[in-house]
């Protein structure tokens, strides 16, 4: 990408994004994600309402009245993305391409995360670990990274979510907050990595696909390409039987995805490219907010 469009399509995406993350966004963010833990602070009297698992016994059995520990939260996070890279991504025919979407997406993430005063870093990964960008802060680094989104060229074509979650586990030691955002067409068995990163860090999954990912309109004999093996295959559209086929590959790895989430406890969102993403990220700041 010659660096002039480079420039423009980075600023366009900033004050989009910037926009939304100040806008719309930043009372969920806060609220959704409220650091990494919390610090005790003093002990006081019970009062009618505390929650009975913070009495502290100790203080407690010496006074002869209950006392409750008070904690301060730690409001300043990590945040990491786990950015899919493979060349399903360069996918669009339902709306833009799906690595628009996620371009968009991972910035009104970070601009969310800098206004909280949050770190953010980034992993790209194909079926490989392909970049790894340390967390910081400032605007900058913002940029940064959105120019990264938008230029980066893999090596590698494939899809392998195990190896990111593996990495990533690996390499941040402590605590942190990360959006993995993937269409998940990944033939491999990601599940033990998931769970293991998720009892580790608070992961959360964004789903980002192409309608016709799951569903193929009636019109004939077509030649379709697997954008990550690059094989070419010959289909009859026209089939029902074919068409049926795919909707029901499509629906039942929906179905075994949303479970490994559900057992590993991720919090998962899934979004077309012609839907507005606005709505899901919305959603789920708003579902984690109430949950907690």
């Amino acid at each position: 990408m010659e660096a002039s469009e480079l420039i423009k399509r980075i600023r366009k995406i900033e004050i989009k994004t910037r926009g939304l993350s100040s806008n719309i966004f930043a009372g969920e963010y806060h609220s959704a994600f409220k650091g990494r833990g919390m610090t005790f602070a003093e002990v006081r009297e019970y009062q009618y309402g505390d929650d009975i698992r913070d009495i502290d016994w100790n203080v407690t059995a010496r006074h002869n009245r209950p006392f409750v520990k008070v904690y301060e939260e730690e409001r300043e996070m990590t945040v990491m993305l786990l950015v899919d890279v493979s060349r399903s991504r360069l996918f669009g025919a339902e709306g833009p391409e799906k690595r628009e979407m996620i371009a968009e997406v991972a910035a009104t993430i970070a601009f969310s995360a800098i206004q909280n005063n949050d770190k953010i870093g980034m992993i790209f990964f194909s079926d490989k670990i392909e970049k790894f960008i340390p967390p910081k802060k400032g605007k900058r680094h913002i940029l940064f990274l959105i120019s990264q989104l938008l230029d980066f060229k893999p090596e590698n074509t494939g899809t392998d979510i195990g190896v990111a979650l593996r990495y990533f586990t690996d390499a941040l030691k402590k605590r942190c907050t990360t959006f993995l955002l993937s269409d998940f067409i990944d033939t491999h068995d990601y599940s033990k990595a998931l769970s293991i990163a998720s009892g580790k860090h608070d992961v959360i999954a964004m789903q980002i696909y192409d309608k016709r990912d799951a569903t193929i309109p009636d019109v004939g004999l077509m030649r379709i390409t697997d954008l990550e093996t690059g094989q070419d295959r010959w289909i009859d559209t026209s089939s029902k039987r074919v068409r049926q086929a795919l909707g029901k590959w499509w629906y039942d790895r929906q179905q075994e995805m949303t479970a490994v989430m559900r057992s590993s406890k991720v919090d998962f969102v899934s979004v077309s490219t012609d839907e507005d993403y606005v709505r899901a990220l919305m959603t789920l700041f708003r579902k984690r907010g109430v949950a907690r």
